[in-house]
């Protein structure tokens, strides 16, 4: 019955001149039409709706505990650990080494392993890197693997995907991710590891998303409600306060 009203409401609103424009009318809007144009209505009630004052305090509010979850998500993905593969100077070697982050995330295992083994255990990696000897992470064209102008040809395709941990001066844990999800998964991880802002595309995206999800979750005993653009006056403090009861 609502849908039916809706129709002939907005059929209405067109004003038409004749009976037969007004069936017409009521023909193209049909269930689906309607259903299409009240999602369209709500998405941009939403959009407007969070750009409001008490929408942008709630989203501050939210975001700490946001980055906190996605924080814990990579953290989590980086003590599964990944299988990378090993890049020679001169061509691609079917060789393969897994990296893995310690429970108490104190400690990178990584080691060599052949393709198709499944996921090692930490004891099967035999070297290891204690986070608090790390001394910076960097990516792209400032990873040192890339600088070696023997590699100079495959640096497009790969300085997109490269990442390293310089651990000393001279040192450094050298990492091509298999793809940008695990890219971004571990640079993001490597980051909340030192203390540092994750900045990768996929944390935006992430931090959008669930955001909206949970202030929709919070809003919806406000659904179809309007939201002030300010908060409404507090009320003036009343003559006395003596109006607690008295248990003697």
């Amino acid at each position: 019955m609502q849908v039916v009203r809706e129709q002939i409401v907005r059929a209405l609103v067109a004003r038409p001149k004749s009976l037969d424009q007004f069936r017409n009318k009521l023909q193209s809007l049909s269930y689906t039409e309607i259903l299409k144009i009240r999602q369209t209505e709500r998405m941009s009630q939403e959009e407007g709706d969070s750009h409001t004052a008490p929408i942008v305090e709630l989203r501050e509010k939210l975001q700490p505990e946001i980055l906190d979850l996605i924080r814990k998500q990579r953290l989590n993905r980086l003590c599964e650990g990944t299988l990378f593969r090993k890049i020679s100077s001169r061509r691609r070697q079917d060789k393969y080494w897994y990296c893995r982050l310690s429970q108490n995330h104190k400690v990178l295992h990584y080691g060599d392993v052949e393709e198709g083994t499944g996921v090692p255990s930490i004891e099967a990696l035999q070297e290891k890197l204690a986070i608090v000897d790390v001394k910076a992470v960097v990516t792209g064209k400032d990873c040192p693997h890339l600088k070696d102008k023997s590699t100079q040809r495959q640096n497009k395709e790969m300085q997109d995907l490269a990442f390293s941990i310089l651990h000393d001066p001279d040192e450094a844990l050298n990492f091509i991710a298999p793809n940008k999800y695990e890219y971004c998964v571990w640079t993001d991880g490597l980051s909340a590891l030192l203390g540092k802002e994750m900045g990768s595309e996929y944390t935006r995206t992430d931090l959008e998303m669930l955001l909206s999800m949970e202030i929709k979750l919070q809003l919806l005993d406000l659904e179809s409600i309007p939201i002030p653009e300010t908060a409404p006056p507090l009320p003036k403090e009343p003559s006395n306060f003596d109006f607690a009861y008295d248990y003697s």
